[in-house]
């Protein structure tokens, strides 16, 4: 089985393999956008938001969720939550974020949660080396364009792929995702829903990859 990167909109993404991880679950109709159709063994809470933490839309009896900072082995998988923020003034308007951390099938993934701020030294030495990165563009709550390509450009990873953003249906007032793509240097590769990877087929150069629903 080839690992395999499902987007079901917003922040939400499933990562398959023996195991399937889902990060940022929302309920769908909330947002208004599809219901994520899946069922986490592990579910990764990057803040409690309700558009990124409803577990009871993915769970099953023996999910595992994670929501808090610090390193773990869940089932066989490498977890790391890094402490972040949810606005560029340390938490004061929405609180803590974590980025998570993790690696299936020898392959580094960093999903960035609602980041709101340029991550600092600290956070981006905890990072480290990134094969696939989730970056929210969408501005209002986390990162617009111009500090998710700032961002991108400190965090070093071979694949970008764009979240958080303006998609039809969504009713949150955030930008879509041609801003951050019109800032771009790097080849685009639109990727629909989902896309199977292996660790030996990833690009030597840059890559945004832009799913679709």
């Amino acid at each position: 089985n080839l690992p395999q990167i499902i987007w079901h909109g917003h922040a939400c993404f499933e990562i398959t393999d023996d195991l399937t991880i889902v990060t940022d679950p929302h309920d769908g109709k909330s947002i208004g956008i599809e219901t994520p159709m899946v069922k986490g063994d592990i579910i990764l809470v990057s803040h409690d938001h309700y558009d990124h933490n409803s577990v009871r839309t993915v769970e099953k009896k023996d999910s595992t969720v994670v929501r808090d900072v610090g390193k773990k082995n869940i089932k066989g998988i490498e977890i790391e939550g890094i402490e972040s923020f949810h606005d560029e003034v340390k938490g004061a308007k929405r609180g803590k974020n974590i980025i998570f951390k993790f690696k299936v099938d020898d392959i580094t993934f960093c999903h960035l949660g609602d980041l709101g701020h340029i991550p600092d030294k600290d956070i981006l030495d905890k990072i480290g080396e990134v094969d696939i990165l989730f970056i929210p563009v969408g501005g209002v709550y986390t990162l617009d364009a111009d500090s998710a390509w700032e961002t991108a450009n400190l965090i070093k990873s071979r694949i970008i792929v764009p979240m958080h953003y303006k998609i039809q249906g969504l009713s949150l007032p955030i930008s879509d995702v041609d801003p951050f793509l019109a800032k771009n240097k790097f080849k685009v590769i639109h990727v629909g829903n989902q896309i199977d990877i292996e660790k030996e087929d990833l690009p030597s150069e840059r890559e945004i990859w832009v799913f679709s629903l």
